[in-house]
């Protein structure tokens, strides 16, 4: 199949060169370039900033009801274009076409939630108080222009997260998609403008990401600021954004726990593991690293985990045998080795893996460790690929203690039978999000966010739309 053309879209024109030059896109499979990306300088970043402005200024004034019916001709068009979406998504990122196509129609699911979610964006009436009040009035509004900014592991849920939000409650967008993957994110835009939205309310752009960034914090248009990446560069968006007083909502790492209990289901635990571990390659910020076995289950464990780690089927995304595609690109190979070796030299045990693939494309073995010690890379940062650590534990609380003595606060899970231990964990363990039993924490009815340096606020369920707005209270007198 082949790769888009790509272009951004700015001010309602698909712009196929900008002032900031072009960079290769690289299929992360084989390492061949699938297209040139123009980058915006600071003339289009100007543009669609102030597009956006424009777009607000319109679409804020349509009625919940009509942006629903929009967003919904959008969806409906994502869902029959998911085919080829999928297909390119896997072409820049490298995950398997499965996956990318459960990852194109959840998203559609997702947008459609906060559309109808935005039909429900109740104020409230509140009785006054005092004499000569006639009614006392608090309303939700949309908050203005968003700049959204979003990684390359999940190229097409991550902008419909924040785009989603955004149109539902009446802001417009710039967006910036990750430019190692900017395919996916054009088809999400063309579905939307396909669908009528008009052209200012959503503007795309991709550039020097630090340029870009600093622009769009610092431009008086935008109001608020949306950001999924990692820890480090979230915290210095939010040090922008605080100096321009912009609301800001960042989504940033994890180093997610899992707790086996001595009562788990062993084969549905080891099965659900590896599969979860090991999906996109590791690279999700949710996904779980530090597995917590109880000691009883510990050899079988270790045994199990490695066997179906080893025996998981590495190739491109095209290829339907494919189990777990490449890294995203070359430096994520780096950091897999770095961490590992750093391991090994603090003493750490490899179950398996641990070594690029020698192949065309940036594969690295999923790889399990045992015996990490605490002052090793790997045991306090989120190595985002495919490395586990397993460790035993004895005593219930002292394996939750060992799950939040983390610096992030996003995900963790645990497997246990007991209805008791099932309360305790939901109720003591440190994060946004708890699966028990599952994995799968991220659906579109539910909030999606972290505790600690995990960040803060939420997206999808219906705390996500309310990120987009802007409380007013309105308190009506007599006029006499």
């Amino acid at each position: 199949m082949t790769y888009p053309t790509l272009a951004l879209h700015v001010a309602g024109r698909w712009l196929k060169q900008a002032s900031g030059g072009e960079r290769a896109v690289i299929n992360p499979a084989d390492e061949a370039s699938l297209a040139m990306l123009p980058l915006a300088g600071p003339t289009e970043l100007a543009e669609a900033a102030e597009s956006a402005r424009r777009g607000f200024a319109q679409w804020r004034r349509v009625s919940a009801l009509e942006r629903f019916n929009l967003i919904r001709r959008a969806t409906d068009l994502l869902r029959q274009r998911a085919p080829q979406i999928a297909r390119t998504l896997t072409q820049e990122q490298g995950k398997p076409l499965a996956e990318a196509s459960r990852e194109v129609l959840l998203s559609a699911d997702l947008i459609d939630f906060q559309a109808e979610e935005a039909k429900r964006l109740y104020g409230r009436s509140v009785p006054p108080r005092v004499p000569g009040i006639l009614s006392q009035w608090v309303l939700r509004q949309p908050v203005g222009p968003v700049a959204a900014f979003t990684p390359w592991n999940f190229p097409m849920n991550l902008p419909a997260r924040k785009i989603a939000s955004a149109l539902a409650a009446g802001c417009s967008v710039v967006v910036k998609p990750a430019e190692e993957t900017p395919g996916t994110c054009m088809a999400l835009v063309q579905a939307f403008l396909d669908a009528g939205l008009p052209p200012d309310v959503l503007n795309l752009v991709c550039g020097e990401p630090a340029q870009v960034s600093s622009f769009l914090i610092g431009h008086d248009a935008i109001r608020k600021v949306s950001f999924t990446g990692s820890v480090a560069v979230g915290k210095l968006l939010g040090e922008q954004c605080a100096r321009h007083v912009k609301r800001y909502t960042p989504e940033l790492g994890g180093h997610a726990p899992v707790i086996v209990c001595e009562d788990a289901d062993l084969p549905f635990a080891l099965k659900s593991a590896v599969a979860a571990k090991y999906r996109n390659a590791g690279q999700i910020c949710a996904s779980p690293i530090r597995f917590h076995v109880h000691r009883s289950h510990l050899a079988a464990w270790n045994d199990g985990f490695a066997r179906a780690a080893s025996a998981l089927r590495l190739g491109p995304g095209l290829i339907e045998t494919t189990q777990m595609g490449p890294l995203s690109h070359a430096r994520r190979v780096d950091e897999m080795a770095r961490l590992v070796a750093d391991a090994l030299d603090h003493g750490a045990r490899l179950l398996c893996g641990g070594h690029r693939v020698a192949r065309p494309g940036y594969f690295f073995e999923p790889t399990a460790l045992t015996d990490v010690p605490d002052d090793c890379l790997l045991a306090r940062n989120e190595p985002f690929g495919p490395i586990a650590t397993i460790e035993a534990f004895d005593d219930l609380d002292a394996a939750i203690a060992r799950a939040n003595d983390s610096r992030y606060g996003l995900g963790a899970y645990a497997f246990t039978r007991d209805l008791a231990t099932l309360h305790k964990l939901a109720e003591e363990l440190e994060a946004g999000m708890v699966g028990i039993n599952h994995f799968g924490i991220s659906q579109p009815e539910m909030p999606f966010g972290g505790w600690k340096e995990s960040g803060h606020g939420q997206e999808m369920g219906a705390e996500g739309l309310l990120a987009y707005t802007e409380l007013k209270t309105v308190i009506v007198g007599s006029p006499n």
